[in-house]
């Protein structure tokens, strides 16, 4: 089968998939190779030097032909009210290889429609052929096998486990790999049909790989999105984040009007009356209480053009203070550290050894762990250190489990071994570490590196939000040095490396010191910002709170709402983790009158006096921020600080209680935690309070018992859930959700009691 693709031969096939293994059980590529007795699966049967195989001649094709009567034998005659029609593998393949007419009888096999979640169907499972591809994707991309096959001959079916849905973070992979029309996307079935629409190239906004799309257009409404192959990047695989985040671009929560509140009370009003509202409000603050009084507040998900021109708008009137990395809260590497991935991506798939430090895999990024899940099947050693051991579906060859406070006291550890191994001088202050067995596992798996061997350190996001991130960085890259590995962030979103780029930084958080007034592009800081407490604080304490957003939000403490596009109504540029910069035109017409955010804050910084803002186009904008014609930005990212490493020990109290924060995978950015089929699945569902199992006895707390979580001033009334691997003094409650919103920072010291009984 691959040698005749590479020839350009196609073999007709169901079950083959050049990314899973070979099941050889559809039989549809039978092929007649010389000498042997009956044709042969294509897929299934190696070369060898001299083989002459005919795949079309007289024998292949009528094998070809029996095969296609046998899978039409108990078919049902749905094809004009298929979903999949128009996109069928078996409806293409019968045209060539199938008959006009059946010589079976009897009656066919009915096979009863399953239940698995929101976003994937199984009400026409009678149309399975078996090619038990979604089973084979689940088991060696995904890592969890959550479809399994059922009874034998033709009693055989595809089903889930008893009473359980598919809740994989790339399930709805498994609807693209269904080559018939049983498995089909639940939020898109029957809404239209693949000839009616359009297709157009777009990239995601979501987490920082840049995953490729084809968002599908009917009537100037997104429809559906498909992945577009790119092995350098996605290969041809798409998250379920990427997949349904669209079903959050025309519900009721869009903003399509600007909007602006007069004595407590909301207006919907025109593009220029609140514009100017907007410029002669910042110029009042500025001329009362100074530049130093305004803060630009972005985020990583706003395209490359929209960073720069805040930037620019807000420089040029005198404002110092904008960033778009609310959840971080140590600054101390800014001016010498431009995070990215420190590789290309594709080379994730290639690794024998990888050191992972604070990251929630496969929630924070799907896809890389499909990678890194591919290097461990191919023999990778991987090691881990988190403060939650969360089950990655990837086997881990080491563990280092801590509180976040003891992060770096872990590493440095791992520092140690990595000296003693190496025999070579610890840095300045660890001659008394003792490492520990498993930090000496780490090491020694680390050591094993060499110039045959690619290795790498990565940071994940849990890193860049902890309050000692610059140090556990430095401790991080004299490991990666000493051991001659890579070493890399994930970076948190879609252009958390453009942010960096076009410079819209400042070393400090933007809440912490409370400001007259904010410009908010993209950004809810009571679900984006490091501490939602301090943040809601400083906004309702401000003046003047503009708001630019797609989505309606904020209406207690903004001023001015201003509807901006999401990216599939503009055109804008997002540089992945790996430094590759990816342009995308806008898919459909803006939204009632939503506008690109370029052009609202290009008229901004028209209406505020400054010079330079005369763009006509997107792509002149990125010009001017990136270079034109510049795609491959590497060469300007930066993961080298000069910070020497500090030794740290392990706290000896062991009474506070602290808490780790993850960002829910679904409530990461403003699209994702609108689109309601996201919303309906396991992952969407409100946060618990995951107690470790000591605190919880000694609470008297059983899962399912409310609890009074408080941090600062504020308090939440949480489910609780027993978590028997989270550290002694760990508490593991989730950041970016309504229901947490009223907490303070995501690391940090927290309360916990018990509030009331489960149900």
């Amino acid at each position: 089968m691959d040698a005749a693709n590479k020839l350009g031969t196609y073999i007709p096939h169901f079950c083959y998939h050049k990314k899973l293994s070979i099941a050889a059980n559809c039989r549809m590529c039978l092929v007649e190779v010389e000498k042997a007795p009956k044709p042969m699966p294509a897929c299934a049967t190696p070369v060898s030097p001299g083989m002459i195989v005919r795949t079309h001649s007289d024998k292949a094709v009528a094998a070809q032909k029996s095969v296609m009567e046998f899978l039409l034998i108990n078919h049902p005659l749905d094809c004009p009210i298929c979903d999949q029609g128009g996109e069928c593998q078996l409806q293409d393949l019968a045209v060539g290889y199938g008959k006009s007419n059946s010589r079976y009888n009897e009656e066919k096999r009915v096979v009863a429609p399953k239940e698995a979640g929101p976003l994937i169907s199984m009400e026409e499972m009678a149309r399975c052929i078996q090619c038990t591809r979604c089973v084979r994707f689940g088991q060696e991309v995904a890592g969890v096998m959550e479809f399994g096959m059922l009874g034998r001959g033709e009693h055989s079916e595809i089903t889930t486990f008893v009473g359980k849905t598919v809740d994989s973070e790339v399930s709805g992979n498994m609807i693209d790999l269904c080559p018939v029309g049983a498995l089909t996307s639940k939020p898109f079935r029957y809404s239209a049909r693949p000839w009616e629409l359009s297709r157009r190239k777009s990239v995601s906004p979501h987490d920082s790989l840049g995953t490729n799309l084809i968002v599908q257009v009917k009537g100037g409404k997104v429809m559906r999105v498909l992945p577009l192959e790119n092995e350098h990047i996605n290969e041809c695989w798409l998250s379920d984040k990427d997949r349904f985040s669209y079903e959050a671009l025309d519900n009721a929560d869009r903003l399509i009007n600007p909007m602006i509140k007069q004595g407590g009370v909301w207006q919907e009003t025109d593009w220029q009356t609140a514009l100017e509202y907007v410029a002669h409000g910042l110029r009042n603050i500025r001329h009362e209480h100074g530049a130093e009084s305004i803060a630009a507040v972005g985020t990583a998900h706003s395209t490359v053009e929209e960073l720069f021109l805040l930037n620019k708008a807000m420089r040029g009137f005198g404002v110092n203070a904008v960033d778009f990395r609310l959840r971080q809260s140590d600054f101390a590497l800014d001016g010498s550290v431009t995070p990215w991935l420190g590789m290309p991506i594709a080379e994730l798939s290639n690794l024998k050894r990888a050191f992972v430090i604070g990251s929630f895999l496969r929630k924070d990024h799907p896809l890389v762990a499909t990678r890194l899940r591919t290097a461990v099947k191919a023999g990778a050693k991987l090691s881990i250190l988190h403060g939650a051991d969360d089950d990655n579906l990837i086997p881990t060859a080491n563990k280092l489990i801590a509180a976040p406070s003891d992060w770096l006291a872990v590493l440095s550890e791992v520092v140690s071994a990595v000296a003693a191994a190496k025999e070579t001088a610890a840095p300045a202050g660890f001659e008394n570490v003792q490492a520990g067995d498993v930090a000496k596992a780490i090491a020694a798996s680390l050591v094993a590196i060499d110039g045959d061997v690619p290795g790498a350190i990565l940071l994940g996001n849990s890193v860049s939000h902890h309050p000692q991130a610059s140090q556990i960085h430095a401790a991080a890259q004299w490991i990666a040095n000493a051991t001659g590995a890579k070493f890399g962030y994930f970076v948190e979103a879609a252009n958390t490396v453009g942010g960096h780029l076009v410079g819209a930084t400042t070393n400090t958080d933007l809440f912490s010191v409370p400001k007259k007034a904010y410009v908010l592009l993209n950004a809810e800081p009571e679900l984006d910002a490091a501490n939602p407490q301090q943040a809601l604080a400083a906004l309702a304490g401000a003046e003047m709170v503009v708001a630019m957003s797609p989505f309606k939000h904020g209406f207690e403490y903004a001023d001015v709402l201003l509807p901006i596009s999401p990216f599939t109504e503009t055109a804008g540029t997002y540089v992945n983790c790996e430094g590759r910069a990816q342009s995308f035109n806008g898919t459909v017409k803006p939204l009632g009158e939503t506008r690109p955010a370029w052009k609202v804050l290009r008229v901004l910084g028209n209406l505020l006096g400054l010079q330079g803002f005369d763009y006509d186009t997107a792509e002149s904008i990125r010009d001017e921020a990136l270079g034109k014609g510049v795609t491959d930005l590497s060469a300007r990212l930066n993961n080298v600080a000069k910070l020497a490493p500090q030794a740290a020990s392990r706290s000896e109290e062991q009474g506070a209680l602290q808490r780790i924060a993850d960002v829910p995978i679904y409530f990461a950015d403003a699209i994702a935690r609108r689109s309601e089929p996201l919303l309906r699945t396991a992952d969407g569902q409100q946060p618990l309070a995951r107690l470790p199992k000591a605190l919880a006895e000694r609470l008297g707390v059983k899962a399912g018992d409310v609890v009074k979580v408080t941090q600062g001033n504020g308090s939440a009334l949480l489910v609780a859930d027993i978590d028997a691997r989270l550290p002694a003094n760990v508490v593991r409650v989730a950041a970016a959700h309504p229901a947490t919103a009223t907490l303070g920072a995501m690391f940090g010291s927290i309360n916990v009691e018990k509030a009331g009984e489960g149900k």
